[in-house]
């Protein structure tokens, strides 16, 4: 059994929009992390303790993408308004606007070198512009369906796009021309991404599935069905070595590019999860999703010996998720149904609105985290009663009786489900027993005939 100081940890949670999480990104320098989501909003939470958060305020519709320049001085924002959006990431929050497509933009990606950005449509199309003067380049056109993503290769060279016509489409950007597809007839990818060395994309499917492909060599490498949901979202640990899955089952899924397998499940969110993403030292990672609540992760395990953390990972080797030893769920308690009001510390355009008090402790809802200091009640707007929340000293329950009996449980249901998985392989050797014989039988009658 795996230590619990070796494990993915939930650090700490932020709740500040009103409506499902759809994009997320560090910074650069690790210091803070932007949100994108459906209430139209970017928001821009800091890291250290009672720091300020910042909500943008601009597009006029869903916020799709967000992302951090590589220098970190820009953000740039994609909408379902059909614009982009440049902001700079500070109290202000000045912006500057791209009437980008002719249809919902899905996806922003800054080169590595931070020349060009790359936009995403459902006009079927994806456009680069450039950052210097901040002017359009060219636009790429072969899909036949809308445009999901489109990311940059770490060398800037190619684009990699995914389709709702199923296709996967790689672009060499000094030609503008398509030089690779990738098809698929049972379902199209919602998100695509290089790995850190350039060599390999790995996609999110529809179908459930997570697909890893070599682009040197147009091969497909790993195929993954690990989830019981569509995968909407994919991250590279900067190692290269793991990939981390979002999925509207609820889950987040670690994979063991090395080996090939399942090292984790993360046991988050209530409702699809839409966005994940490792910070650009993978020493943390963030994830949002329906339940409106972006949660922050401590890696851990990535700063173990590699051979290590093979032999410590029980090896997993059923095609769907249930409940398994390494299934991480959080430690501390955050509230999905408590609706805590935040505060609006905005500005939009350069113009400084009404200081509605910019103290930001009503985002950072982790009991642990909050201190006499930082009272909600010293703002304007009122806040609920934070002592409604649970925390370790109001527990009539003493905490180690309770992390034992939550143990027990977890292994009661790791048993039940290992004993479900062992009538799936009897089901499963049962139908190729039969198949077995049929063909046998087959093959019989063809040999009778032909004497």
């Amino acid at each position: 059994m795996a230590s619990a100081t070796e494990d993915p940890v939930l650090e700490r949670y932020f709740k500040g929009h009103k409506a499902a999480i759809t994009s997320l990104d560090f910074s650069p320098n690790g210091k803070q992390l932007a949100t994108a989501s459906w209430d139209t909003f970017l928001m821009l939470w800091n890291f250290k303790p009672h720091a300020r958060a910042y909500r943008y305020v601009g597009h006029k519709d869903v916020v799709t993408s967000v992302q951090f320049s590589p220098h970190g001085n820009l953000l740039a924002s994609a909408s379902r308004d059909r614009t982009v959006r440049l902001w700079i990431p500070d109290k202000r929050g000045k912006f500057s606007e791209f009437k980008a497509h002719t249809a919902p933009v899905r996806s922003v990606d800054f080169s590595a070198d931070g020349q060009f950005l790359a936009t995403a449509s459902e006009d079927k199309s994806i456009k680069v512009w450039s950052m210097y003067r901040q002017r359009f380049l060219y636009s790429l056109y072969r899909h036949t369906h809308w445009v999901r993503c489109a990311k940059f290769s770490p060398d800037g060279r190619l684009i990699v796009s995914c389709s709702e016509d199923k296709t996967i489409k790689i672009w060499d950007t000094t030609n503008k021309q398509c030089v690779n597809n990738f098809s698929d007839s049972v379902g199209f990818a919602n998100f695509v991404d290089f790995n850190p060395s350039g060599t390999c994309i790995a996609s999110a499917g529809s179908d459930q599935t997570v697909k890893v492909w070599d682009v040197r060599v147009n091969k497909l490498l790993q195929h993954y069905q690990v989830h019981s949901g569509g995968v909407n979202c994919i991250s590279f640990h900067p190692s290269g070595n793991y990939l981390i899955t979002a999925s509207s089952d609820g889950t987040l899924k670690i994979l063991d590019l090395l080996e090939g397998r399942l090292i984790y499940t993360l046991q988050g969110h209530t409702g699809p999860v839409f966005t994940v993403s490792f910070s650009k030292g993978g020493e943390l990672f963030a994830s949002g999703g329906a339940d409106t609540q972006v949660l922050l992760w401590r890696t851990n395990f990535d700063e173990l010996p590699y051979k290590g953390l093979n032999k410590r990972n029980l090896k997993r080797l059923h095609f769907d998720s249930p409940p398994h030893l390494l299934d991480i769920y959080p430690r501390t308690p955050h509230p999905h149904e408590e609706k805590v009001e935040t505060v609006e510390t905005t500005e939009t355009s350069g113009r400084t609105l009404p200081d509605k008090g910019e103290e930001a402790c009503g985002y950072f809802l982790n009991p642990s985290l909050l201190s006499p200091e930082c009272s909600p009640t010293t703002t304007k707007k009122k806040t609920e009663d934070m002592s409604d929340l649970p925390c370790e000293s109001q527990r009539s329950i003493p905490l180690a009786v309770t992390d034992a009996l939550e143990h027990i449980m977890e292994q009661l249901n790791v048993l039940t489900q290992t004993v479900s998985i062992l009538e799936q392989r009897l089901t499963l050797t049962e139908d190729k027993l039969k198949d077995c014989l049929e063909n046998q039988q087959k093959l019989f009658s063809a040999v009778q005939q032909k004497s």
